[in-house]
């Protein structure tokens, strides 16, 4: 598994400000966190979803091709990082 963190730089009310993904060995996404302005919390996971926060369909670029956009901040984490944000921003919320 890899997992990533995304700050997207951006002026929309409705969509996140940071995406969190754990992604298989296609990197298809098996878990994704996304976190709103207001603090809102999407999550998706097998087939539950919060907030439209589905899977991707498509495998995840690599970080290279999603930093070479300008709004997005890519970077890898390890999976303890994820697994602190699932449980810290997931797990209350089910």
């Amino acid at each position: 598994m890899k997992y990533i963190y995304v700050d997207w730089i951006h002026n929309f009310i409705d969509e996140p400000i940071i995406l969190i993904s754990e992604l298989d060995e296609n990197r298809f996404e098996t878990r994704k966190i996304e976190i709103y302005k207001d603090g809102r919390v999407g999550f998706a996971y097998n087939d539950f979803e919060v907030l439209n926060a589905g899977l991707g369909i498509v495998p995840v670029p690599s970080i290279v091709e999603i930093a070479s956009e300008s709004e997005f901040s890519p970077k890898e984490i390890t999976k303890e990082e994820f697994e602190k944000f699932w449980n810290d921003k997931v797990l209350p919320l089910l």
